[in-house]
C-alpha cells in the first residue's frame, strides 16, 4: 500500500472527527478551541484518509503531553508548518506541537491562538469550503501528485505545499472581502 493514497470523500469523516474531538476536549487547556482542518473537513474533496484536527490554545506550554500520551496519541517533535515563499516569519508563528493518534489514522496539530499557523488552515479550509472550483482544483494536483509520488512524502509536499500557498492568496483576498473572521470550535 503506498505511503499517500487519495480516496474520495468520505461521510464517515465528519463523524470520525466529532468522535476524536470528544476525546480531545477532555484532555485539552481550559479555554482550547478545536476545529476540523484539513481537507477531510472539505464535503466532497477527496483527501488521504486522515482525520486533522487543529486544537487551538494560548499556550503551547500549557498542554499536558504526558496526558496526551496516555490517551493514544504519539508526539512528533521538532515538527514545525513551513512559510510561505516570500514570507518572513517569525519562528513562533510557525511553532506547533504534533501528535499521531494511535487508534485511527489522525493528526492532530497544537496552535497557539493568533499565530499565522494557526489562522492559516482556518482560513484554506472555509475558503476551500465556499469555492468549490478551487476545491476540485486542488483536489486535481493533489491526485496528481499521489500517483507520480505515492512513496515519496517530500516530493509530494515539496509541490503541495506552494499550490496551497497559491490557494492562500486567493483565500486572502476573499477574506478580507467578506470580512471573514475565526470561526467558533467545530
Amino acid at each position: 500500500m503506498p505511503l499517500i493514497e487519495i480516496t474520495s470523500h468520505q461521510a464517515s469523516w465528519s463523524e470520525d472527527y466529532h468522535r476524536l474531538a470528544e476525546r480531545i476536549r477532555r484532555l485539552a487547556p481550559p479555554g482550547s478551541t478545536l476545529h476540523h482542518i484539513g481537507s477531510t473537513a472539505v464535503r466532497g474533496l477527496a483527501a488521504k484518509d486522515i482525520i486533522d484536527v487543529q486544537l487551538t490554545v494560548d499556550n503551547l506550554g500549557h498542554v499536558d503531553v504526558d496526558m496526551f500520551v496516555e490517551s493514544g496519541f504519539t508526539p512528533v517533535p521538532g515538527l514545525r508548518d513551513h512559510a510561505p515563499a516570500g514570507l518572513e516569519l517569525a519562528e513562533e508563528e510557525l511553532h506547533k506541537l504534533f501528535f499521531r493518534y494511535r487508534q485511527r489514522a489522525a493528526n492532530l496539530h497544537v496552535r497557539e491562538r493568533g499565530r499565522f499557523n494557526q489562522r492559516y488552515p482556518l482560513l484554506c479550509r472555509d475558503f476551500l469550503r465556499s469555492h468549490p472550483e478551487a476545491a476540485a482544483a486542488y483536489e486535481v494536483v493533489k491526485r496528481e501528485l499521489a500517483s507520480r509520488f505515492p512513496d515519496d512524502l517530500d516530493a509530494y509536499y515539496a509541490i503541495k505545499d506552494p499550490v496551497f500557498d497559491l490557494l492562500m492568496a486567493g483565500a486572502n483576498e476573499w477574506a478580507e472581502r467578506v470580512s471573514w473572521t475565526e470561526p467558533p470550535g467545530d
